[in-house]
């Protein structure tokens, strides 16, 4: 377990990229082979302006990288944190930063961004797309991203989570983003089965759906566990949904400059 961990402490920049490089990979083989819905559009060109959010999303990333360094190395040398408090086995201590990252990071992140107002105008560039697959999960305004680092530091200063168990949420975090996002038709058992624990395709697609209520449910990104548990959670027929935002102007969700624009432009309305 010792050499598992300190694996991803040592985990260089250039293999997480080619994890980003497979996860994509994967999903749009498996979009290709087995799509939930068969969408009219130029792939390439909706992964181009989505790749476009995800260049920004690596910057802040490692903006913020340079920051959590010092907030590491103060919950260890003081000692705060939850799991500088307790002592279990390096197994259960990763579980129990994976989840708690999950809740506060994503979980928690995400409620706020879909109730809080101003929060609200910045996350609405990722529900504006209108043909969800694999990419859409990279489609963050750089505003948005910023509250979620925000949180997964918070996260981090909470539970006193070591370096290497973020780096291990981090990759986890990749895989299910383009796994929860992506256009391919699980089996249906298989689906539900693993809804049980985990979000998965069929789960995230009601959350892109254009208006509410199936817009603010299932909020998680890992674990369904925080969506059963607070009763956000919703399970039917994805063919149902009816991608994008129903106070943005569909014709503009591949125009860069206007998503780009949308959280500063007054005249969007929010139900908030």
């Amino acid at each position: 377990m010792e050499a598992f961990i300190s694996f991803f402490e040592t985990m260089p920049s250039w293999q997480k990229l080619v994890w980003i490089f497979i996860c994509l990979s994967f999903s749009w083989i498996l979009e290709a082979g087995i799509p939930l819905i068969k969408m009219e559009y130029e792939k390439l060109k909706h992964a181009g302006v989505n790749l476009i959010f995800l260049a920004t999303s690596l910057t802040i990333n490692v903006l913020f990288g340079l920051m959590t360094v010092g907030v590491f190395a103060w919950c260890a040398g003081q000692g705060f944190g939850l799991l500088n408090w307790i002592s279990l086995p390096l197994w259960a201590e990763l579980l129990i930063g994976v989840m708690l990252l999950d809740f506060v990071a994503q979980y928690m992140a995400h409620v706020s961004l879909h109730k809080v107002s101003f929060m609200w105008k910045f996350h609405m560039v990722h529900h504006s797309d209108t043909h969800v697959d694999a990419t859409t999960g990279t489609r963050h305004h750089p505003g948005d991203y910023v509250f979620r680092e925000i949180f997964a530091l918070l996260a981090i200063v909470i539970g006193g989570i070591p370096f290497a168990y973020y780096i291990f949420y981090r990759i986890l975090t990749v895989f299910f983003t383009y796994f929860s996002h992506a256009n391919y038709a699980l089996p249906a058992g298989l689906d539900k089965a693993l809804s049980l624990l985990f979000i998965t395709p069929n789960m995230h697609k009601f959350h892109h759906h254009f208006e509410r209520p199936w817009t603010d449910t299932n909020y998680g990104n890992i674990f369904s566990l925080w969506d059963r548990a607070f009763g956000t959670m919703v399970y039917d027929d994805p063919r149902q949904v009816v991608y994008g935002l129903d106070v943005l102007d569909d014709s503009l969700t591949q125009d860069v400059a206007y998503q780009f624009k949308v959280p500063f432009d007054k005249s969007i309305k929010t139900d908030y």
